[in-house]
């Protein structure tokens, strides 16, 4: 086992989430009508809706919701064709961001995206700028107070994961979460092996993780904030992914 969660991070955005639920949901019901379009209503032979269920079910979204989300993108003359598009870029504080995007008009979601970087102290960059900073991996957080170290670590690698990291400065009154982290292609199983054992899961997803994190403080944390919740606002984006690390201390101070 190495390395941390980063969950005062994680906890962070999760907050931010939990405090736009209409626009989450809104956002899960989109990818879920893009992937039942591509690839058919079946969560058993279309890979990415069953991605859309499971972040869907993950953000509490009702099971009524994800039906009919589900049939109005495999109905005949289901809407927009949505195209999946990823935008990379430079934040304050020297940090990089990539965002994940569905839109059905490129132009639109490009320009609005570049003027939510430039508004925010950042430039949007080339293709490749950042990426290279990032790994995919699927990720799964498991509250640390559910399950013990030994019985996570026994589940999580006999299912194919790469390793199992630690809660970061875990408290009584915030244990934190243990991270999963397994490859792309092995990250159902995992996930299906953990859920079959009847282990809380609180996140589940394909993301990309920084190799290294860079933190951030003072007027640039607020800034890079500032434009990743104006980012997230953007009904085309998804997804922010960011190797931004920042500290508690600052966190509690901006909040």
């Amino acid at each position: 086992m190495a390395g941390h969660s980063k969950w005062a991070n994680i906890r962070h955005r999760k907050e931010r989430q939990d405090n736009k639920k209409g626009k989450i949901w809104s956002k899960c019901s989109k990818a879920i009508m893009a992937a039942a379009r591509a690839g058919g209503p079946d969560p058993d032979t279309n890979l990415g809706l069953r991605y859309a269920i499971d972040e869907a079910k993950y953000a509490n979204m009702p099971k009524d919701t994800i039906k009919r989300a589900i049939e109005k993108g495999a109905g005949a003359g289901a809407g927009a064709d949505w195209s999946e598009v990823v935008y990379e870029g430079f934040a304050p504080g020297g940090t990089a961001i990539i965002v994940d995007a569905l839109t059905d008009n490129k132009n639109r979601t490009v320009s609005e995206v570049r003027n939510l970087f430039n508004k925010g102290g950042g430039n949007l960059g080339n293709s490749g700028s950042v990426a290279f900073m990032f790994e995919t991996r699927g990720r799964i957080l498991v509250p640390a107070d559910k399950v013990t170290e030994d019985e996570l670590m026994e589940r999580a690698l006999e299912a194919g994961a790469d390793d199992v990291q630690a809660p970061e400065d875990p408290s009584p009154d915030d244990p934190g979460c243990w991270t999963v982290l397994t490859s792309p292609a092995d990250f159902m199983q995992v996930k299906d092996a953990l859920e079959a054992a009847d282990t809380p899961i609180e996140e589940a997803a394909i993301a990309k993780i920084p190799g290294e994190q860079v933190e951030v403080r003072g007027d640039d944390a607020r800034k890079l904030l500032n434009l990743i919740d104006a980012l997230e606002d953007n009904e085309d984006v998804q997804k922010v992914h960011t190797n931004a690390a920042i500290p508690d201390d600052v966190l509690n101070e901006l909040a």
